[in-house]
C-alpha cells in the first residue's frame, strides 16, 4: 500500500464521526517519525522534540474538523508541527538566558545519546542553529526532507519564490561557517 492510499483511507474515515478517532490512530502510526524528525531538525533536543511531537498531535486532534482534504494530510500535519516547533524555539528562547555562544550546539549534540552522527554532521546542525528561524526553517524541509517548494509554500503560507532565495541565503551561510571552523 502506497502512502497516497493509505492517506486516502485515513481521509475516508476521517469522514464519519464513528471512524474518526481509529483514523486519527492511523494518523500517529503513519507520521509519528517523520513528524518527529521534522521537528528534531528544530528543536534539536530529543526529550524537547517528544514533547512538541505530543503538542503537534493534540493540536492536529483538536483541529481534525479543520482538515477538508484540500492539500495533503502530510502537509497540513507539517505545517502544524513547523508551526508548534517555532513556538517552542521562541519560547525557549525567551526563557532562557544562555546563548548559542555559551554552550556548543556541536558539543551538545556528541553528548546526546540519541544522536548518531559525527563532529561533520553536528557541525552543520550548529550551522543551521546559527540561521534565521525562516532560513533554518526552510533549509531543513529542503535539505533534509527534500521537501517541494510548493508544499513548503502552502505549510509555510509564503511564495515559492521567497522560499527559494531563503534556502539559498541559508546555504552560503552555511558555507561560510564551515569556512570559519576548518
Amino acid at each position: 500500500m502506497t502512502a497516497a492510499d493509505n492517506d486516502n483511507i485515513i481521509c475516508d474515515l476521517l469522514s464519519s464521526e464513528k471512524t474518526r478517532r481509529k483514523a486519527f490512530e492511523m494518523i500517529v502510526r503513519s507520521y509519528s517519525e517523520r513528524i518527529y524528525w521534522k521537528i528534531r531538525r528544530i528543536v534539536i533536543d530529543h526529550e524537547d522534540a517528544n514533547d512538541v511531537m505530543q503538542n503537534t498531535f493534540m493540536k492536529a486532534w483538536q483541529n481534525i474538523d479543520n482538515f477538508k482534504n484540500k492539500s495533503k494530510l502530510s502537509t497540513w500535519l507539517y505545517s502544524i508541527a513547523i508551526n508548534e516547533s517555532l513556538d517552542f524555539v521562541r519560547k525557549k528562547k525567551k526563557v532562557s538566558d544562555l546563548t548559542s555562544d555559551d554552550i556548543s550546539v556541536a558539543r551538545l549534540l556528541l553528548a546526546d545519546e540519541y544522536f548518531d552522527g559525527d563532529e561533520t554532521q553536528a557541525l552543520l546542525i550548529e550551522a543551521i542553529e546559527t540561521l534565521p528561524e525562516v532560513q533554518r526553517t526552510v533549509f531543513n524541509m529542503r535539505y533534509f526532507e527534500n521537501m517541494k517548494y510548493s508544499d513548503m509554500s502552502i505549510a509555510l503560507s509564503t511564495t515559492e519564490g521567497a522560499l527559494k532565495a531563503s534556502y539559498h541565503i541559508a546555504v552560503k551561510k552555511i558555507s561560510d561557517y564551515f569556512h570559519l571552523h576548518e
